[in-house]
């Protein structure tokens, strides 16, 4: 397919016994409500066929009376059927009312369940998923395919429930009342499944395609809605409508073909279901000529024909939205089923109090000091201080397996040192901070954090260890002060105005329009570029890390706004060890370590005059930024 990063979408049904299996699994755990719409179900399958058969007496006793006086008794017989046939219905439609009003509030039950499962599996997937899955592919699970299952549910199980349950109480009622005219509509049944199996295998294949389309499209849209300034830049309108129009075609072709196999099956059920009665009438009608039947009978006998075919056109007519949420069910338990990330990590992360020994003991008060918990194999369990001691041992890494990112790579940062790390696009300077991170695991060497392998320590204590501030700012719909506390959600407001002014972005929210109170939207739409970088500085200050990282913190900001932060900044990394990665080499002169990397290699590493000295890869990248400046 065209367009940048696409990727397959929407895979293939590989057993719909085993997802429908799993759609019902979630509509049972209401059982209580389950129950009684099977009941009601039942109970209004079985008064309309019920009240079929009521056909027979009411006709019987009317034909006897064709052109003869009708007596007070015949009268009152014949109004006595009709209100017991009236009855019967009665209790039908009441049956079906609190069925239908039931499976509605089960319907949007099932489908919480089903986001939340959905959304909560999002969030314990690794970050390698999000590398390899568009946004638009994966938002299309909570619309789409959300919506397909929910037309389904709330329409197409109580159908499916009474459909089965008419079908069957009218074909043992039919048998009763004439097995010869049974046995015909059965041979008609015949040709009509022939018929469903060949229209709708066709469709299903296409619905699959669809929903496959449908997956391909959005996420396409979404990253050109993203991306819109690039197209515009580089003038690529033209080129993304030229790639949009095959994505959009291919969704229309498989649409078409979906909906027609789909939709043919109403009008071909329909005019069969004609045949039959036609054909039911001519036989019938022979059979009371000879005296076989009576008029009641086939009377009945008639609208029993209808009645059967009747439940085989609506599942007809309902076989596209069943396929639709089948396809679509199936890409949502994908996403669910998909391997969330792995944490064996046992070292976690508590408060601490120092005693008069120096021996430190855990507390649950906020004292401000923090230490790792390691419980041994022995029982015993020791409590090491958090420094932000981050070492690097022969670290080897890859992120497919097949293209190795780095090579080798040892280095360390002691307590409260500024490691720098510069090099060309692609020399591996981010990934070394997304393994800091446990982002990713290494595949060769060890990370020692304080002295603990990161391996050892739980995912969520080690990042609450840490902060960063990334290239890409995201920005969450609220206030400012509530993107400010996302770093840490306890903070009191002068906590956050505390933190707002370490990264001098207090003065120019005091000049928005409600300050501190004014509401974002669309990732900060309403705020410059500067300004955003600003508060993920102050969103990471408020959070009081030892160890920071910094990804390109100020590559969109402004020389003059550099300036104004870079006090900040410096308050902010004092007493922290700071891992840096910079474009602009001014900002990391005061570094205790830069690193050169080349080719996923630290070919270089010293102070920036050690480095001017050597004369090496960073003296030419340092001149020549001056040169460029």
């Amino acid at each position: 397919m065209p367009g940048p990063r696409r990727a397959a979408t929407g895979a293939k049904p590989k057993s719909i016994r085993k997802t429908l299996s799993r759609v019902m699994g979630y509509i049972v755990r209401q059982k209580v409500r389950f129950i009684l719409i099977i009941l009601f179900v039942l109970i209004a399958s079985c008064a309309n066929v019920a009240g079929t058969y009521f056909i027979k007496p009411v006709v019987n006793s009317i034909v006897p009376l064709i052109g003869k006086p009708v007596t007070a008794q015949d009268l009152l017989l014949f109004v006595k059927m009709v209100f017991i046939m009236g009855g019967v219905y009665l209790v039908g439609v009441l049956a079906t009312f609190l069925y239908t009003q039931l499976m509605v509030k089960a319907a949007n039950r099932t489908l919480n369940a089903v986001r939340t499962d959905l959304f909560n599996r999002l969030q314990d997937l690794p970050i390698s998923y999000f590398d390899t899955h568009t946004h638009g592919e994966l938002m299309s699970r909570f619309t789409s395919d959300v919506d397909t299952l929910r037309e389904a549910i709330s329409m197409g199980v109580t159908q499916l429930l009474s459909s089965a349950i008419t079908v069957v109480g009218t074909f043992i009622i039919m048998l009763v009342l004439s097995p010869i005219l049974t046995l015909l509509i059965v041979l008609m049944l015949a040709v009509m499944l022939l018929i469903i199996k060949k229209v709708g295998g066709n469709s299903a294949d296409y619905f699959k395609k669809q929903q496959k389309a449908i997956g391909a499209a959005n996420g396409y849209i979404e990253e050109l809605i993203e991306g819109q300034k690039v197209v515009k830049v580089f003038c690529h309108e033209d080129q993304v409508k030229k790639e949009f129009g095959v994505l959009n075609q291919n969704l229309r072709r498989a649409a078409t073909n979906a909906n027609f196999f789909a939709n043919v099956l109403m009008p071909i059920m329909g005019n069969l279901t004609y045949v039959n009665y036609a054909m039911t009438a001519a036989a019938g009608a022979a059979l009371v000529i000879t005296g076989r039947m009576d008029i009641g009978s086939i009377a009945s006998f008639l609208q029993y024909t209808r009645t059967f075919s009747q439940p085989i056109t609506q599942i007809s007519q309902q076989f596209n939205v069943v396929l639709a949420a089948l396809a679509g069910a199936e890409r949502i338990f994908e996403v669910i089923d998909a391997e969330p990330e792995t944490d064996d990590g046992y070292v976690t992360l508590v408060n601490v109090k120092e005693n008069e020994d120096g021996s430190l003991s855990e507390t649950s008060e906020r004292t401000g000091l923090w230490a790792w918990k390691h419980p041994h194999s022995d029982g015993t369990t020791t409590y090491t201080k958090l420094n932000g001691d981050v070492r690097f041992q022969d670290v080897t890494f890859s992120y497919d397996g097949k293209k190795t990112v780095l090579h080798d790579v040892s280095l360390y940062a002691k307590p409260g040192q500024k490691i720098a790390f510069v090099g060309s696009t692609g020399a591996g300077k981010t990934t070394i901070t997304n393994l800091i991170n446990r982002f990713y695991d290494v595949n060769e060497g060890n990370i020692v954090y304080d002295g603990i392998n990161i391996k050892k320590i739980r995912k969520d204590d080690l990042r609450r260890s840490l902060a960063m501030v990334l290239q890409d700012t995201h920005l969450f719909t609220g206030t400012v002060r509530e993107n400010i506390r996302y770093g840490k959600l306890d903070a009191t407001d002068e906590e956050v105005v505390a933190a707002a002014k370490l990264a001098n972005a207090d003065y120019f929210i005091r000049h928005l329009p409600q300050g501190y109170d004014t509401m974002l939207t669309g990732d900060g739409s309403n705020l410059s570029q500067g300004q955003r970088q600003l508060l993920a500085i102050a969103r990471a200050a408020v959070a009081d890390p030892p160890v920071l990282i910094l990804d390109e913190a100020t590559s969109s900001i402004d020389t003059r706004t550099e300036a104004l932060i870079e006090k900040g900044m410096d308050k902010l990394m004092k007493g922290r060890t700071v891992f840096v990665i910079a474009h602009r080499l001014s900002t990391v002169h005061n570094a205790n370590a830069i690193m050169v990397l080349e080719n996923g290699e630290i070919i270089e590493r010293g102070s920036h005059d050690d480095l001017i000295q050597q004369r090496g890869k960073y003296y030419q990248l340092y001149t020549g930024q001056f040169e460029l400046e």
